[in-house]
């Protein structure tokens, strides 16, 4: 009886061990080097590794100038969002952190536009990066618990 338990727990550790496996990756074709040009008769191009990268979003400058940080433009006009003190300071180091969201999400509810006070434009492209850049972990309060 016992050749027979070790046969079972060897198969099964076998086929354990193959649904563990990894796929194998695809096969890569060689790419062929292209002959060097002429450089007396080939104009230079730009090197891929040459050419610089563009941000896909680019992100406000964090040198606010003294005054509000941000200002919501809406229809009604040009009105400057207020911080505590406090929560000032903060926002001035990481403008990403929660309360200064929080502020410009408020602005862009009610239909309006964040700009900085150099007049850069605080979109929510902008607010993603943030979020990128910051992992958040938001939890939910007692929402289901009476």
């Amino acid at each position: 009886m016992r050749p027979m338990v070790r046969r079972i727990a060897a198969i099964a550790l076998a086929i354990a061990a193959a649904g563990c496996q990894q796929p194998a990756p695809p096969a890569q074709t060689p790419v062929a080097a292209a002959p060097a040009p002429n450089s007396a008769t080939a104009p230079s191009a730009p090197t891929p590794a040459a050419v610089a990268k563009t941000p896909a979003v680019v992100v406000p400058s964090l040198d606010f100038a003294p005054g509000p940080l941000y200002f919501c433009e809406s229809s009604s006009g040009r009105k400057a969002i207020e911080y505590e003190p406090r929560v000032e300071q903060l926002c001035r180091r990481h403008p990403e952190m929660g309360p200064c969201q929080y502020e410009r999400d408020q602005c862009r509810a009610h239909g309006g536009r964040v700009f900085t006070a150099r007049n850069e434009e605080v979109t929510v492209a902008v607010e993603a990066e943030y979020d990128r850049v910051v992992r958040r972990v938001r939890f939910q309060g007692d929402s289901g618990k009476k």
